[in-house]
């Protein structure tokens, strides 16, 4: 052990130098990126974000009335492709962590995604891809194997595209301004809020302007829209791409993470010493994946800190430890981190399953209702998700003008409340949405009855569609505080080298919740019964979709108790962050270099001043 010790010491000078060069890049990078590329990166995910709801907000109007599917075999087609869409960018995400870099990762996908478009816009304008028009919605011809594929593939190519962008956007966009907590703290606004913002302006043009497009004027048009959007969108991203601030990719994480339960693995009959000092470092090491902040030892999981346990078969030499056998006290924390963040991450699975198939019911709904503004003009079915999306926006605003000033107050955590509680309050809004759509559709159902329409599957229930609008705002204001609450824990709380691959937990997320809703209603349809059947394939109105919706407000109170143990004991990861300012004073320091010690314990960090000793 002395031995290692002496070793050890005699790289110090080593890693200074190393040390100084990685402040040099540091000051280089500056230079590159800041707040004048976030028009260009956000433009690149408007114009996505615009593409994506305009095609995909009445894709269930597009299966059932010009595909002539059943209804659930609808809603299950476009959830599945959805939870595609969302289970991908866990491969985009590993191959921009791993060796592409976002910036060409963000490249290939808006391709990809734009010739799928491209390819639906086709499909949509050509009469041999759609079966004979049904209007009486009653004994319909469905779409042939062929025309399905078509779709299928369509819809493949958007997914895989959409899978290499939405894991890179907002992590690219955080890599060109000051992420760390000192630099968050000071700014007066929050990246993810104006991030969700922006995308909600996107989400509002598209259900206003396509939505009614493709109702009124016809799919060819409705989805050249989108189409030309998303080939602006990489027209933008290219015209910013040479003041970009590029983060050079260092290797998979998910072999950094299979490391460290290899070395603990081969060393689990070894004693973890009391003193975390005594644990392997190596900054040399670790400098390409701890850029702006080093993860500190936490005594939770100390059965992984076996792999950091130095022992005289280690390689000594700072330049080639064998990394399966020996990991540094960082890489080990690399892996603490993720295990801590599962079982929050998996309460947003059933909060994205009760919304997943939702609208697809809802549209179905708007349809049998009054949706008239004026004598000649109604309302949109697929453009009442507007509501969601106002309530977003206006709630994203105040949120951040009113809700943190004023939460500060009391808290004095300079975000107002912690990410767990922001996602805790929208679990709770949540559940309010589906018992609010419970009672919505008994309401509609009652009207029916009373004007004798429960078997006409085609007539206008004498009720007006807005009462469908008060759930969306629900959910949009569930939103403002459950999404993209995950979302900024998610990006906090992983480690440096792995925010890609954390944002794309994100989506992974919406994807399970996806398929898990997909479950629900297949299981839902094949054991409630054939003369009741609570979600019918042509007649909602003999249906029992409130009951369904009760179902899914009692997985989510199961749900929101599990989330409260989780977050009750969740253990924020501690790091060594070094600011700005820091940066200046090891110029002048020397052999000792100041650091941010960071307990994030409150959500957020209550930054103390420290000084880390190299010699």
């Amino acid at each position: 052990m002395e031995h290692l010790d002496r070793e050890n010491m005699a790289n110090v000078e080593k890693q200074e130098n190393i040390e100084a060069e990685s402040l040099i890049k540091r000051k280089k990078k500056k230079k590159l990126g800041g707040i004048k590329t976030m028009p260009f990166i956000l433009a690149n995910e408007i114009c996505d974000r615009f593409a994506n709801t305009g095609f995909h907000a009445n894709m269930i109007t597009y299966l059932t009335q010009e595909l002539n599917l059943p209804l659930v075999k609808a809603a299950n087609t476009l959830t599945n492709f959805n939870g595609a869409a969302n289970f991908a960018p866990l491969f985009g995400a590993l191959i921009s962590d791993s060796f592409a870099g976002r910036f060409s990762t963000i490249m290939a996908g808006s391709i990809i995604y734009e010739l799928g478009l491209i390819s639906l816009t086709i499909s949509a304008v050509q009469p041999r891809f759609h079966p004979p028009k049904c209007p009486t919605q009653e004994n319909c011809k469905e779409a042939s194997t062929l025309q399905i594929w078509v779709l299928y593939i369509c819809l493949l190519l958007t997914s895989l595209g959409s899978g290499c962008i939405r894991p890179c956007v907002v992590t690219f966009a955080a890599d060109q301004i000051d992420m760390t907590k000192s630099g968050v703290a000071a700014r007066s606004w929050n990246l993810f809020n104006w991030y969700y913002f922006s995308m909600g302006m996107a989400t509002l043009a598209a259900l206003t302007l396509v939505v009614y497009i493709q109702d009124n004027v016809g799919w060819g048009w409705g989805l050249a829209i989108p189409t030309t959007a998303m080939a602006l969108s990489i027209l933008a991203f290219l015209v910013g791409s040479p003041h970009y601030n590029r983060i050079k990719p260092e290797g998979s994480p998910l072999v950094r993470l299979a490391q460290v339960i290899v070395a603990a693995v081969r060393k689990r009959k070894e004693v973890v010493r009391a003193d975390p000092a005594l644990l392997y470092e190596n900054r040399e090491l670790d400098a390409a994946i701890s850029l702006n902040e080093r993860l500190l030892h936490t005594n939770q999981f100390k059965w992984f800190d076996k792999a950091a346990i130095v022992t005289g078969s280690d390689a000594t030499d700072s330049n080639t430890p064998n990394l399966w056998r020996i990991a540094t006290v960082h890489r080990v924390e690399e892996l603490k981190s993720i295990i801590r963040m599962f079982p929050i991450w998996a309460a947003g699975i059933l909060v994205f399953a009760s919304s997943s198939h939702s609208r697809s019911f809802t549209i179905q709904q708007a349809r049998t209702m009054d949706r008239h503004l004026s004598h000649s003009f109604q309302f949109p079915p697929a453009s009442l998700a507007i509501f969601g999306v106002i309530s977003l926006l206006i709630g994203l605003v105040l949120y951040e003008r009113l809700f943190v000033p004023f939460a500060r107050r009391f808290t004095r955590n300079p975000s107002g409340i912690t990410y767990l509680q922001r996602i805790g309050i929208g679990l709770v809004i949540n559940i309010l949405a589906t018992v609010v759509a419970a009672v919505v559709e008994i309401k509609r159902k009652a009207v029916a009855a009373e004007h004798n329409l429960l078997d006409d599957p085609k007539a206008i229930i004498p009720i007006s569609v807005f009462w469908l609008a008060p759930q969306f705002s629900l959910h949009g204001t569930a939103e403002v505080f459950a999404f993209v609450g995950l979302l900024e824990f998610l990006y906090d709380q992983s480690p440096e080298s792995m925010r890609s691959t954390a944002a794309a937990l994100y989506w992974i997320a919406i994807s399970a919740g996806d398929y898990v809703g997909t479950l629900m209603v297949s299981l839902v349809h094949k054991y409630s019964g054939k003369k009741s059947n609570w979600l019918p394939d042509r007649n909602l109105n003999r249906g029992r979709l409130e009951n369904y919706y009760w179902l899914v407000t009692a997985t989510q109170a199961i749900n929101l108790l599990y989330y409260v143990i989780c977050s009750w004991l969740y253990t924020y990861k501690t790091l060594e962050e070094v600011s700005e300012i820091c940066e200046e004073v090891e110029e002048l320091a020397g052999d000792e270099i100041p650091s941010m010690i960071l307990d994030s314990r409150n959500g957020h960090g209550e930054v103390e001043l420290g000084r880390n000793e190299l010699a």
